[in-house]
């Protein structure tokens, strides 16, 4: 059996995620890494201004809403992605459809209304993106009226709610390929959407069987080796489909250092010449350390400090192929960063001048915790 060992996974991380050279293009990055977390904006563009030697988000609009090379929609976890143009049918199709799926079953249940009256919902709601070609929410429930429909969630407890089910209804759309969300209302660190409709032919073309393991055979050339499990909790698939892309993709088992993995029969078999050091600073919720479920390798003892309650990580610290400090982002704009190893004067310099310049990129945005509660070490950097 093929042995990878630890540092031979940490070179592969840092090569080919583009933390220990920089890669030249916006759609580079989303190539490389397959998939970028786009729930939140912030993330999104500081993922790959971290990965370049210089950009604009100006220049990462323009590849999302002008040139089109980038596509975001709902995918694996129910969660927003950015990915490649040529992936969008593939993960549209493999993480989205089954998302929307179950999402119609729990809003039918939660609305006590038939199917037929949900339908008729979306298609009106469709006419009316289609007529007016791009729209927020707020603007297609002043078209379609039962988009102002109300549900009570959580009756009775603290975190009870009310709301319309137009995000609902815009959620199977999109899950279904109708719509995709456009440019923010305001600066792209907003996150009220515009919707448009989906262009024709986009997220087609793909049954579910053949997107299924085109992705695990894209995902394992960022990510592998790797284990199933790893793949498993990233697709968020089932194990039987899980079992089945594999037995598509062909994979070769390996061991890394102790660790049953796989990784694509056509990898590179020669190791991965070790980069130069490197340090980087990578946003919360940023794709490479959400990439994998066992962490350890790239994690060590820091995994309590870094993420969350509900399993999302928070900014942090790398150097080498592994995660050193966390950092963040205070009121006033400073960045502030800690270490917890030593990594030694010039790389400690390194970091510094990192801090220095993803604070002077931000300029007035700030990196507030969507969709996430801060990690510990985050929340004590802010105090």
């Amino acid at each position: 059996m093929l042995r990878i060992s630890v540092e031979q996974r940490r070179a592969r991380l840092g090569v080919r995620h583009f933390l220990a050279a920089p890669a030249g293009s916006v759609v580079d990055v989303a190539r490389g890494l397959t998939a970028l977390h786009s729930t939140d904006p912030t993330t999104l563009f500081l993922s790959i201004f971290v990965r370049m030697s210089s950009v604009k988000p100006e220049d990462i609009e323009r590849e999302l809403y002008e040139a089109r090379s980038l596509v975001r929609l709902l995918a694996m976890r129910r969660t927003t992605f950015v990915v490649p143009r040529e992936l969008a049918g593939v993960v549209h199709e493999a993480c989205a459809v089954p998302v929307g799926e179950k999402a119609r079953r729990t809003y039918l249940k939660l609305l006590d209304v038939e199917s037929e009256w949900l339908q008729r919902v979306e298609r009106d709601t469709e006419a009316a993106l289609s007529e007016l070609g791009e729209a927020t929410g707020a603007q297609l429930s002043a078209v379609v009226p039962q988009l102002r429909t109300r549900v009570h969630l959580a009756e009775g407890k603290k975190y009870e709610s009310r709301q319309n089910i137009t995000p609902w209804v815009m959620i199977l759309l999109a899950t279904r390929g109708r719509a995709l969300r456009g440019r923010p209302v305001g600066t792209w660190s907003s996150t009220q959407w515009r919707w448009s409709a989906a262009p024709d032919g986009l997220l087609e073309g793909f049954s579910a069987e053949a997107a299924r393991v085109e992705l695990a055979r894209v995902w394992l050339r960022s990510f592998g080796p790797a284990t199933v499990a790893d793949l498993k909790w990233w697709t968020g698939w089932t194990a039987a489909h899980v079992k089945q892309a594999l037995t598509g993709v062909g994979p070769v088992e390996v061991d890394m250092d102790g660790v049953a993995g796989v990784m694509l029969a056509d990898d590179e078999p020669a190791p991965v010449p070790s980069p130069e050091p490197w340090v980087a600073l990578l946003p919360p919720l940023d794709p490479t350390p959400m990439g994998w479920q066992q962490r350890e390798w790239y994690l060590g003892d820091h995994a309590k400090l870094m993420f969350d309650g509900t399993g999302n990580i928070g900014p942090t610290v790398w150097c080498d192929g592994r995660v050193v400090g966390g950092w963040a982002q205070r009121p006033s704009g400073e960045i502030v960063v800690r270490l917890l190893e030593d990594i030694g004067g010039h790389q400690r310099s390194e970091v510094e001048r990192l801090a220095a310049r993803v604070g002077e990129w931000l300029g007035d945005v700030r990196v507030s915790p969507r969709g996430r509660t801060r990690s510990v070490l985050e929340r004590e950097l802010m105090a």
